[in-house]
C-alpha cells in the first residue's frame, strides 16, 4: 500500500484489500492478521478484531500481574488469562448505571500459579484491574478520526 504519507509516528496501521474482511496489521515490527470467521462472512484468517482486543486485554493483565509480582519476588509461576465479550441489554445488567440501549461486557477469568499465599493472589487480583489495557477500556474514550 502506498500512500504517499510518512507514518513514523503511527503504532499500527491496517491495510483492507479489494474484498472480504481479512486485515493486514503491522504493528510496529510485528505482522498480524485480522478476519471475520466464516459464520460472519469472512475467511477465519486471523482473530477478530474483539479478538485482537480481548488478546490485548489479557496480555496487559498477565504482564502487569508478572511485573508485580517479580518487584516483589513474589512466587508467581505463571498466569493465564482467559477472556470472552459479549453484547447485553442494559436494563438485564443489575449492577450497571446504564440502563437503556446494549452494553458491552468482557468476562475476564484469572488463573494464578505457584505458591501464592491468600493475601498474594487477593493482591494480584486487584492489580489485575490496574493493567493499562484495562484502565483504557474502562475510561471514557475519545476516538478522532481523520481522511488522509
Amino acid at each position: 500500500m502506498t500512500t504517499g504519507l510518512a507514518f513514523e509516528d503511527m503504532d499500527v496501521v491496517v491495510h483492507g484489500g479489494k474484498q472480504g474482511f481479512a486485515q493486514e496489521i503491522t504493528a510496529g515490527r510485528h505482522a498480524l492478521r485480522s478476519d471475520e470467521p466464516t459464520s460472519y462472512g469472512g475467511t477465519d484468517t486471523g482473530p477478530s478484531p474483539y479478538g485482537l482486543m480481548l488478546a490485548a486485554l489479557g496480555a496487559c493483565t498477565s504482564m502487569t500481574l508478572r511485573m508485580y509480582a517479580d518487584r516483589r519476588k513474589w512466587p508467581l509461576e505463571g498466569v493465564t488469562v482467559r477472556l470472552s465479550h459479549k453484547k447485553i441489554h442494559a436494563k438485564d445488567c443489575e449492577e450497571c448505571e446504564t440502563k437503556e440501549g446494549k452494553l458491552d461486557v468482557i468476562e475476564r477469568h484469572i488463573s494464578l500459579e505457584g505458591p501464592l499465599d491468600d493475601e498474594q493472589r487477593k493482591k494480584l487480583m486487584e492489580i489485575a484491574d490496574r493493567c493499562p489495557v484495562h484502565q483504557t477500556l474502562g475510561n471514557e474514550i475519545h476516538i478522532r478520526t481523520k481522511l488522509v
